[in-house]
């Protein structure tokens, strides 16, 4: 069974978050990890996945928690 999470009040898998913070359909996910950071709109926790939005790509993101903020390595 994947890892889930709780995200804005909804369990998530790594897909469905990996989903959250590209906006859209990915082909791969790894485990979701906890960082060490608090989230810079409202404080929350960040979360960070590795993901593979296409096949020539590898994406890590960071998604609060809490809110809707989320950023990517290529921000």
């Amino acid at each position: 069974m994947p890892d889930t999470r709780v995200v804005q009040g909804r369990m998530v898998t790594p897909q469905h978050l990996a989903e959250l913070i590209e906006d859209g359909d990915v082909m791969e996910a790894e485990a979701i990890e906890d960082t060490d950071r608090e989230c810079p709109n409202c404080g929350g926790d960040v979360l960070e996945v590795g993901y593979m939005p296409s096949i020539t790509e590898y994406v890590v993101g960071r998604k609060c928690q809490e809110c809707d903020w989320s950023e990517t390595d290529r921000d």
